[in-house]
């Protein structure tokens, strides 16, 4: 049975810091490239970053660069995203997703919510000003 769980959201300040980590099982993880994903109220869904499990390549969207960063850890078939820096503007729900190494991790990943092929439930992130 495939699982995808993320975990670690919750309320930060402004300019602080939270780390989200998404557990996966039941697929081969080093098989895959990973997408974080958030979709804020009332706003359309955007991919935030990704990276291939397999050589640990790496792509960030503009509003995010510098700030998150994400890693892998295929021991424990986890995948982190560390955020500083917060601003009100990354509260959002928060999904990483699937979808095959081939794939590659690029902007291309980034606006292909909808062909991932597995995906968390999501998680809260509210950043407070």
């Amino acid at each position: 049975e495939v699982q995808v769980v993320e975990s670690g959201g919750g309320s930060a300040q402004a300019g602080g810091s939270l780390r989200l980590s998404c557990a996966a099982s039941g697929f081969i993880f080093d098989d895959y490239s990973v997408g974080w994903f958030r979709q804020a109220p009332g706003k359309e869904r955007e991919g935030v970053t990704c990276i291939s499990t397999k050589d640990d390549r790496t792509y960030y969207a503009d509003s995010v660069k510098d700030r998150f960063t994400i890693s892998s850890n295929a021991d424990k078939n986890t995948v982190y995203l560390q955020m500083d820096r917060l601003k009100p503007e990354d509260t959002a729900i928060y999904y990483c997703a699937f979808k095959p190494t081939v794939f590659g991790c690029s902007n291309v990943m980034l606006h292909y919510w909808n062909g991932m092929d597995y995906l968390g439930q999501g998680i809260l992130v509210t950043v407070s000003s």
